[in-house]
């Protein structure tokens, strides 16, 4: 069976398994697209699928998913003044957006642990405001025991038809337990296997961003470098705005490559391939936002006329609005031709502007790796080359995100020294986070 029969089945099933308005009201959309459907004959190459997640969009606020979250809150002695008093604030107005249905916890944490609101519903608003208020800093940072007890707190009453999230604010180096981004790591990615995610928010200059954002890569949470302290409470209400928007959870994607292609690597999220399968997994996507992974393939050397099947897509996902196990599946194919011209004009501006994107982010995360190495020069020459490649594409294609990406590139490399290194490098990471995994904030 061809590529494009067995995609006419799959839409099909789905057609006729589904009612009308199920199918086009509250179904993810999967759109599988190859950066270069026309490919050069014979010659061996490599190009890309892109396999796009996109949430629908919630009818109104009332059918959203309730939630179960913690607030883990740092509270040691660099907290003291306006961080802490804004931190308070954040928390305060979060609070606010929620509803009886949602279930609550809080956690502070300095040098030890102790949660002062023990998970509940929130029939009780002002008591878990009150108890927020009365939060004062001092104390060291017993970061991983802190996200711990969060989700401790989450277990109780631990369900797949709540978004179970876990939102850490801290703004120092985790001083206390388990300090390595591997041990915070590996900590995420377990949570994310009982369906739960966590939310790092870092503030100020003296956290451990690599720590932090790979608690809340390997838990499909969200991560943010927070300068100021009076920004709090906009960035609590960005995180707000995902986690009560969530639309779908237990996000599988399965990608079985066809034989003769050569699936290579995955550029912007963490997969496994295990031959010709690839699998990939998130815990949530959002209402009417997208979520994508870019598959490289190495493809033979193939006749002019030919049609090569590439590979078949199928992805499983607890629908949070019909409470069912929805299953999608797709595939892509690509086609030769003798002529340049013809491949160009079948090239897929999209997906090639995110292949641009995320080989883009690979480079500038090497060139943190070389500035952390002493090699200032080399991180330099990577993000000069690295703008002049998003600068060049980003005309090209006409994307003000790639030409944004070149204006970082530029900064970044001008600011690899001195005073200014620590903030260059925490916003290096908040970017490289955001774009490998499509934040919105």
């Amino acid at each position: 069976m061809s590529a494009f029969t067995r995609h006419v089945a799959a839409s099909l099933a789905l057609v006729f398994g589904l009612s009308a308005s199920m199918a086009t009201a509250s179904q993810v959309r999967l759109d599988v697209s190859m950066a270069k459907p026309t490919l050069l004959a014979k010659k061996k190459q490599t190009t890309h699928v892109k396999i796009g997640l996109t949430g629908f969009k919630m009818e109104n606020g009332g059918n959203r998913t309730p939630v179960n979250v913690s607030f883990v809150l740092d509270k040691s002695g660099s907290m003291t003044g306006d961080k802490i008093a804004k931190a308070k604030e954040a928390a305060v107005a979060a609070i606010q957006r929620l509803t009886k249905r949602d279930i609550v916890s809080v956690v502070v944490y300095d040098s030890t642990v102790r949660v002062i609101v023990p998970a509940t519903k929130l029939t009780d608003r002002q008591m878990v405001c009150d108890s927020i208020r009365r939060i004062e800093a001092g104390g060291t940072t017993a970061l991983f025991a802190g996200v711990s007890k969060g989700a401790d707190e989450l277990r109780k009453f631990l369900d797949k038809n709540h978004v179970n999230r876990v939102v850490l604010l801290s703004d120092g180096l985790a001083n206390v337990g388990p300090q390595s981004p591997s041990e915070l790591g590996n900590l995420g990615a377990s949570l994310m296997k009982e369906g739960i995610s966590v939310s790092t928010m870092g503030l100020g200059l003296d956290y451990n961003e690599d720590l932090m954002s790979q608690l809340a890569a390997r838990s499909s949470g969200n991560h943010i470098f927070i300068e100021k302290a009076s920004d709090l409470v906009k960035i609590f209400n960005c995180e707000f705005d995902d986690v009560l928007s969530v639309v779908a959870q237990e996000v599988a994607i399965d990608i079985q490559v066809e034989p003769g292609v050569r699936p290579v690597r995955v550029l912007n999220m963490d997969a496994e391939i295990n031959g010709q399968r690839v699998i990939v997994k998130m815990n949530q996507l959002y209402s009417q936002q997208e979520k994508y992974v870019l598959l490289e393939v190495e493809v033979p050397a193939t006749r002019a006329g030919k049609t090569l099947d590439v590979a078949e897509v199928k992805i499983s996902y607890s629908n949070m609005q019909t409470k069912t196990t929805d299953r999608l599946s797709s595939a892509v194919s690509v086609n030769f031709t003798d002529s340049v011209a013809e491949v160009e004009e079948k090239t897929n501006l999209v997906v090639l502007e995110a292949c641009v994107l995320q080989i883009a982010n690979g480079q500038n995360q090497l060139a943190t790796v070389l500035r952390d190495k002493g090699d200032i020069e080399g991180a330099k020459r990577i993000l000069i080359a690295n703008g002049k490649y998003l600068a060049e594409n980003g005309k090209v294609l006409d994307s003000k995100l790639l030409q944004l990406r070149y204006i970082d590139n530029v900064y970044q490399a001008k600011n690899l020294e001195g005073t200014e290194w620590l903030k260059t490098r925490k916003q290096m990471r908040r970017l490289q986070f955001a774009d490998s995994v499509q934040q919105s904030y």
